[in-house]
């Protein structure tokens, strides 16, 4: 036995265990039941908000991502051919952009080859959203090789 030590077994209190509250014997230190319940609540609570800003986020980065498409993606290409046609055409945009639809009519404007096409875009509103469209007139000079006249009037 030592000079700190008390004849309980425990030792003395000394410089080094002074103030400090000594745990009975058997016993652990830990946290209870309860702390980590609470504990455990409140890191689940923080996750979750994380998780819903960071789903938030990516639902409107993905939307930016889509852009929808202008008539004036249509008019840019028209512009770059030679032949214009009085009438109406249709199709679909394919697989770049799905659900989206055009619809072009040509008309001649006046006799000297200016022609007046009016571009209509419209997109299915599927999956239960509104359907949205665009619409685009421009005026295009093609000059014909024989003088005509206005068709029409």
């Amino acid at each position: 036995m030592t000079s700190h030590d008390h004849p309980s077994g425990h030792p003395r209190p000394g410089p080094q265990t002074r103030g400090m509250r000594i745990p009975p014997p058997g016993s652990q230190p830990g946290f209870t039941l309860l702390e980590v319940m609470i504990a455990s609540g409140i890191l689940f609570i923080c996750l979750f908000s994380i998780l819903a800003v960071l789903s938030s986020s990516l639902r409107n980065a993905r939307a930016l991502q889509n852009a929808p498409l202008d008539a004036a993606m249509l008019a840019a290409e028209l512009s770059l051919t030679n032949k214009l046609a009085e009438g109406t055409e249709s199709g679909s945009c394919g697989d770049l952009f799905p659900g989206y639809h055009w619809t072009r009519q040509v008309t001649e404007a006046s006799s000297n080859g200016l022609f007046q096409v009016d571009f209509v875009i419209t997109r299915s509103g599927g999956g239960g959203g509104r359907a949205e469209s665009s619409h685009m007139s421009i005026l295009l000079f093609r000059e014909s090789p024989s003088p005509g006249r206005i068709r029409g009037r």
